[in-house]
């Protein structure tokens, strides 16, 4: 069993998505797969079958039932707002050994796939943040990016976060924006300058993920 975490440097730029991809990727290379989405904000149990669990589910082949959303998303919290917030409007708190635990356990698939929340920064609580959860995991990190107008700030401060932590970033997944000043391939040719060996893949905008581009030259090599 693999497991692998996906983050972003910020809220809305295609963790779900890409996740997605994977899914449906590794599914038909023939691997077995498990996502878990364990925190999920802004959750509305009507929109049960359109949010990240909702989503992963499906692309899972599972049904989108209360029961399945609360095995791979435990902490759901209905506003939409970070972790560490959503939490104590409710009067409660996401407790980072807790969350280490339910990521560990073991699970019957090939390979796990851990959707974090927000960017790496996000408060989970009063102490922690997903850079936290992140290295307690020791979990091989896909970082998902945008092509919008800001992301090299974004990209490259997250990426020296994860660096100056010593994390291993498998590789870095910039997800095309809607709006974009360049072309993706301009913006990977940037951020590569200055992340050495890490490797680069741009996914061009597609409104499913059967027609996704292939992502798993990312993580073949720890497969």
């Amino acid at each position: 069993m693999k497991k692998f975490f996906l983050t972003s440097t910020g809220t809305g730029i295609g963790k779900t998505f890409v996740a997605q991809v994977l899914i449906q990727q590794l599914l038909k290379k023939k691997y077995s797969v498990r996502a878990i989405k364990p925190i999920l904000t802004g959750f509305n149990k009507r929109n049960e079958r359109s949010n990240d669990a909702g989503l992963l589910l499906n692309s899972m082949g599972l049904d989108i039932s209360s029961e399945n959303i609360s095995s791979i998303s435990p902490w759901t919290f209905k506003h939409p707002l970070s972790p560490d917030l959503a939490a104590f409007r409710e009067g409660s708190r996401i407790s980072l050994r807790e969350l280490v635990g339910f990521c560990r356990q073991s699970y019957d698939a090939d390979v796990v796939l851990i959707e974090g929340i927000g960017g790496i920064m996000v408060p989970l609580n009063q102490n922690n943040t997903v850079l936290d959860w992140i290295i307690s995991l020791n979990a091989p990190v896909l970082l998902i990016v945008g092509s919008y107008l800001g992301t090299f700030s974004h990209t490259l401060t997250a990426i020296g976060m994860l660096k100056e932590k010593a994390v291993n970033i498998a590789g870095i997944i910039i997800n095309e924006s809607t709006n974009q000043p360049i072309s993706s391939e301009e913006t990977a040719e940037v951020i590569s300058r200055f992340t050495k060996n890490i490797p680069i893949q741009v996914l061009p905008r597609c409104t499913t993920p059967e027609h996704a581009s292939d992502l798993l030259p990312l993580i073949n090599r720890y497969l």
